[in-house]
């Protein structure tokens, strides 16, 4: 079903974010956070390491799984009940992750955790779809929210060590529920519904929005992305701290620079957008993966692991990283306004499935104590998304 919308999201762009990010962020710090403390936790909680693993897999599992259900949810029943519903259900599960008295309990709440950070995601991305489709500010949100994010995987397991040594591993999961009950309360009276709401007409099916060639090219764009971030994240402390020698407080700070150097060039989405359009964006995004890959190869033949050669090239791979994110959802999506939920549950599941396979394959095959990883990943994911950009079909708006 298709709705006019009965109200006005009429918020400033600083209102905007600050409203939304903090779900946006929950969903991830909640992965990054517990790290410090997994090895530790079989002992803790009287179980083996599979177990414990069980807790970081199912979590990883649910969040990507779960928009499948919370999408199309949110496209019946409207964005709000999904945001606010997942929010609670995140903030108790927390809780319970803080007073849980046996493994089993344990494994439970963390799916159930994982189930209220995937509706709460989706609503998110769902309701910056329906109120920015069409509108500049949307590049500035999709931009800072990837920005943002960047940051978690640095400095959350840097916060829960903290937290774990000077108050105990429950504080985590408390505070993680006391963050998700600020952002909640911040949202009751200002989260307006955006859904559509009047007048019927037929939604696209997950078959009709699977079969689009603009989901596909933006969503492989999105991938490549998103997915040399994870291959970074998954590879530098091998590199950087195993053969470069960064101690771990030089590694973090390293690290966070590629984070800085997207957030630095967030801030000029509007221009870039609005100069070169949405598939001009992506495909100079690919352009600087490239160009970050031939670099990181280059550093990898010829010299030492270091600085220079590891993270200059990323600097350049995050600058790509920003001029696609800020468009891929927008041209991934843009046909499907009256099934927003759905297609974005998709695009999140799809992306997801990609860089979890591809990103994993090329780390195990290529060495993850060497720069091969990275560049192979940027540069063949680079070559799919522009082959797709460059086959010609009719286009329906992404421009």
């Amino acid at each position: 079903m298709s709705y006019k919308k009965t109200t006005t999201w009429n918020l400033s762009l600083p209102s905007a974010l600050l409203l939304m990010a903090p779900f946006d962020i929950l969903a991830s710090l909640a992965m990054d956070i517990y790290l410090p403390v997994v090895p530790a936790m079989p002992g803790i909680r009287d179980t083996t390491a599979s177990t414990i693993q069980l807790t970081l897999s199912l979590y990883m599992v649910m969040l990507g799984a779960g928009q499948v259900l919370f999408g199309p949810l949110s496209d019946r029943i409207g964005r709000r009940p999904v945001l606010i519903g997942g929010a609670v259900l995140f903030l108790v599960t927390s809780l319970a992750l803080a007073a849980a008295s046996s493994a089993a309990a344990f494994v439970v709440m963390r799916l159930l955790q994982a189930a209220g950070a995937s509706a709460a995601l989706v609503a998110t991305f769902a309701t910056v779809r329906d109120v920015y489709a069409e509108r500049p500010e949307g590049a500035v949100i999709y931009g800072l929210f990837g920005s943002m994010l960047a940051f978690v995987p640095a400095l959350g397991p840097i916060a829960g060590a903290l937290i774990a040594e000077h108050l105990g591993w429950r504080a985590i999961f408390a505070t993680l529920g006391l963050l998700a009950a600020a952002a909640l309360a911040h949202a009751l009276p200002r989260w307006k519904e955006t859904r559509s709401a009047a007048g019927p007409v037929v939604a696209p099916t997950f078959g009709t929005i699977l079969r689009s060639p603009d989901f596909w090219t933006y969503t492989l764009g999105f991938s490549a992305a998103m997915g040399a971030f994870f291959v970074f994240f998954s590879t530098a402390p091998r590199v950087l701290i195993g053969r470069a020698g960064f101690s771990e407080v030089g590694f973090s700070v390293v690290f966070a620079t590629a984070a800085l150097v997207m957030i630095l060039t967030t801030r000029f989405t509007k221009r870039f957008v609005s100069r070169w359009g949405i598939a001009g964006c992506v495909a100079r995004g690919m352009a600087m993966l490239l160009v970050g890959a031939a670099l990181l190869a280059a550093g990898q033949l010829l010299w030492q692991p270091s600085f220079s050669t590891f993270v200059l090239p990323m600097w350049l791979i995050a600058v790509g990283i920003v001029f696609t994110s800020s468009v891929a959802a927008n041209g991934a999506l843009h046909a499907f306004g009256d099934a927003a939920g759905t297609a974005v549950a998709l695009y999140f599941c799809v992306e997801s499935l990609i860089v979890g396979a591809v990103g994993t394959v090329f780390v195990v095959a290529l060495g993850g104590d060497t720069a091969w990883p990275l560049a192979g990943y940027c540069a063949f994911m680079a070559l799919v998304t522009l082959a797709a950009l460059g086959i010609p079909r009719r286009r329906t708006g992404a421009k």
